[in-house]
């Protein structure tokens, strides 16, 4: 035990000075950029914040083990809340009227105080967590109500907070200094490490709810899979390389299954096929997937897939705008035939579809099957036109799956929409400044994904996580799962 206390003290100490190095080369180069315009200054700026931040967020995720003492004095080093904020008294009494020993009447003696800073949607304030001592005037028994639990032991911050925080962070792609400049304007003073520990914390004390999330979205009986490409700093080189976020999505709704959606996602270095088929090892059933290669190891008798119409025809719609092509054209409207079917069979249950698509949309597909197979002899085999018939000609099986499925979608869109919030996190110079920012990120976009999958505000759900989370069994953590909290008031307008 002594060694490893030993280690992570090591540790630490290493990344305090590499912390230090980076602060000093952030200031000098705002010092560099005062008084003139440097965008290539600004996103060097940008990207030495990012990587401070990550590794104020590792120390805040993986804190090493600390004495009573140092805790102690850490706890007298907090600088005070604003006199000013606004203050909310809470009592917690003990249970009875007298004394747990011997049934005495109970003199009040004192109290212990303990604030809290918390944020409500609009405004600060200020918890005051009021324990009153009494003591029995016959045995002298010391009785007290224990100390409420609060989502970090011993943290200054509440649950709302901590989710806005999150929601900052995560949501609204705001960077923890951005968000410690703004919270200084209200007259809130929360430097970047704090912040920094605080999403750390949150991280940690929410695996064990975005594993029950994994676990949930590869018991479905079909998953729609997609990965994007996100930026990352390179670790010790200082170069951004390009990792991945991949997106599992459960949405049973189409078909008319009453149960719940969800998203989980996880990030890699790389894009090596081995991470889609470590994610997916577990799930059996229809996979809708694109064409990349990785995924081929996974199908089989227990796994099938399911290819997008969307993306076939995009081929040919993009040759609609840049190439006018009648076949383009009538590729486009064959398949626009086909959502159309889609559309009045939505929410249906299985064999209702399945008998809708084998009697509508198979006619459909083989008549352009043939169709297809006519043009190719008649194009060069160069030409865009070419290209995207084989597109879809190579996938024709795949393509099929929804027609003899009713469980199948006719296309990825569900999975593609889950990404969308990556796009937007992406324009932050970064989108992680190591590998652990990205796994940190997409455990925090599945929680989120899932929230919105489900009509849920997602700062108002992870408030209420956060305010039941602590005490919370973890044998029964799918209770926190967002379609399984109880309160109306987390429904979104």
């Amino acid at each position: 035990m002594a060694g490893q206390v030993r280690k992570l003290q090591s540790n630490l100490s290493a990344r305090e000075l590499l912390i230090e190095h980076l602060q000093i080369q952030i200031a000098a180069l705002r010092r560099q950029m005062y008084g003139r315009k440097s965008e290539k200054l600004e996103t060097e700026i940008g990207q030495l914040e990012l990587k401070l931040e990550e590794l104020l967020l590792d120390n805040g995720e993986d804190p090493p083990p600390a004495s009573p003492a140092e805790q102690e004095r850490k706890s007298r080093a907090r600088k005070p809340l604003p006199e000013d904020l606004p203050r909310d008294t809470v009592e917690h009494l003990p249970s009875g009227d007298g004394c747990p020993d011997c049934g005495g009447t109970l003199k009040h003696i004192g109290e212990d105080v303990a604030e809290q800073l918390e944020y409500v949607p609009g405004s600060w304030r200020v918890i005051r967590h009021v324990r009153p001592k009494f003591s029995c005037a016959c045995c002298q028994t010391l009785v007290q109500a224990s100390a409420p639990s609060r989502p970090i032991a011993r943290g200054l911050a509440g649950p709302g907070l901590l989710a806005h925080v999150m929601i900052g962070k995560y949501a609204d792609h705001l960077p923890l200094y951005r968000q410690s400049q703004i919270y200084a304007r209200d007259g809130v003073d929360l430097d970047r490490s704090t912040l920094s520990e605080w999403v750390g914390g949150v991280t940690r004390l929410l695996r064990p709810l975005v594993e029950a999330l994994r676990r949930y979205v590869m018991a479905g009986p079909s998953v729609h899979a997609d990965d994007t490409p996100v930026p990352m700093l390179a670790p010790g080189k200082g170069k951004t390389v390009t990792g991945r976020l991949w997106a599992y999505v459960r949405d049973e709704r189409p078909a008319g299954s009453a149960n719940a959606a969800a998203l989980w996602m996880a990030f890699t270095p790389d894009r090596r096929g081995e991470h889609p088929q470590r994610h997916l090892g577990e799930f059996n059933g229809i996979i809708h997937a694109d064409g990349f290669a990785g995924y081929d190891a996974l199908y089989g008798e227990s796994r099938t897939q399911a290819a997008c119409w969307a993306h076939a025809r995009r081929k040919f719609y993009e040759l609609t705008k840049s190439h006018p092509s009648p076949a383009a054209g009538e590729a486009v409207r064959r398949i626009a035939a086909l959502y159309a079917i889609e559309e009045q069979i939505r929410g249906e249950p299985p064999d209702k579809r399945l008998q809708v698509r084998t009697e509508h949309s198979k006619p459909l597909l083989d008549s352009m099957r043939a169709w297809l197979d006519s043009l190719i002899p008649t194009l060069s085999g160069k030409s865009a036109l070419a290209g995207a018939i084989q597109y879809a000609l190579n996938r024709w099986e795949a393509l099929n799956t929804f027609v003899r499925d009713g469980r199948t979608e006719i296309d990825n869109n569900a999975v593609e929409r889950a990404l969308r919030a990556v796009a937007l996190g992406r324009k932050n110079f970064l989108f992680a400044g190591s590998e652990s920012g990205g796994d940190r990120a997409a455990a925090m976009y599945s929680l989120i994904g899932t929230a919105k999958l489900n009509g849920i505000e997602p700062e108002a759900y992870l408030r209420d996580v956060l305010t039941r989370i602590a005490d919370h069994p973890v044998n029964q953590i799918d209770d926190l799962l967002p379609w399984n909290i109880a309160s109306g008031k987390l429904r979104q307008a």
